[in-house]
């Protein structure tokens, strides 16, 4: 038998206890293509076999946004501040879903890959960064669909006074998605434990909706009782913002925006330090 005593070996893996490595972003650059492979898997299987296959990226939205224009907007009588319906509720819409798919598939990432996590090696962060990615290219389509509108709006009367500003919106898809990652991080290393989390999540978030402002404006939620609730939703200021920018019809405090960008990196890290320390034993509670 071969002495390997003496190899240098050009990588190490072991079962260390940090809570943190700071080669893991190296190691996640290294595996960027598997992270691509992840995102057309994900992106190919979502609706295979089904009639109308990518179709199905706009027809939710805009369902929703009838349903929303509908309830919230005739019935209810709630002002969008000038906002056409549409584009209101479609915007909330979108954004919504994009925070919530993120949320609820990365707080199940460790149980979903189980059979591949334990089989073969690869940071296992790859998997929440193709959620990311994956719900990204999906929330493009929609916003294609929402720039039909707008560009009708926009020509068509000037209800609409967008800003500058909109060309920097993908900051605001980081924002959502940095919250959206962090949260699902700390229940994905909680889940492994107790399950019953993913059925607290799948109950909490439809009703965590309504202290978002998706089918209202922010200035109505804070001139509420219930005003703290929107200070401490760390996507409450970029929702508000992303409609800002694109409508010209909103407001946001700036204390509120700062708390809610650094509770959405708070998030994001406090998840990042719960996944690394779960990942080196959640196959054998699994």
């Amino acid at each position: 038998m071969a002495d390997i005593s003496n190899k240098q070996w050009t990588k190490v893996i072991d079962s260390g206890q940090r809570w943190w490595d700071f080669n893991l972003l190296k190691d996640v650059w290294h595996y960027r293509d598997l992270i691509s492979m992840f995102v057309k898997r994900d992106i190919s299987v979502i609706y295979k076999q089904s009639i109308l296959g990518p179709i199905w990226y706009f027809i939710q939205p805009l369902f929703t946004t009838v349903v929303h224009s509908f309830i919230f907007g005739n019935l209810a009588d709630i002002s969008t501040g000038g906002t056409p319906h549409v584009l209101f509720y479609f915007s909330g819409t979108m954004l919504w879903t994009f925070f919530s798919t993120v949320l609820l598939t990365t707080s199940t990432c460790f149980i979903d890959n189980s059979n591949v996590f334990g089989k073969i090696y690869f940071p296992r962060l790859c998997v929440p960064i193709s959620i990311f990615f994956t719900n990204a290219i999906k929330l493009f389509f929609q916003y294609l669909c929402l720039m039909v509108f707008f560009l009708y709006y926009l020509f068509t009367s000037d209800i609409l006074k967008p800003g500058l500003m909109m060309l920097v919106s993908p900051l605001l898809i980081l924002w959502i998605g940095l919250s959206a990652t962090g949260l699902g991080l700390i229940a994905t290393s909680l889940t492994t434990k107790y399950r019953d989390l993913r059925h607290l999540l799948n109950f909490a978030l439809p009703l965590a909706m309504y202290a978002t402002p998706v089918v209202y404006p922010l200035a109505r939620g804070l001139s509420s009782k219930f005003s703290v609730l929107y200070y401490i939703n760390p996507v409450s200021a970029p929702f508000e913002y992303f409609r800002i920018w694109y409508y010209g019809n909103g407001f946001v405090p700036t204390n509120m925006a700062l708390i809610s960008l650094a509770t959405s990196l708070g998030l994001f890290i406090l998840g990042l330090l719960c996944f690394t320390h779960s990942e080196k034993n959640f196959v054998d509670v699994v």
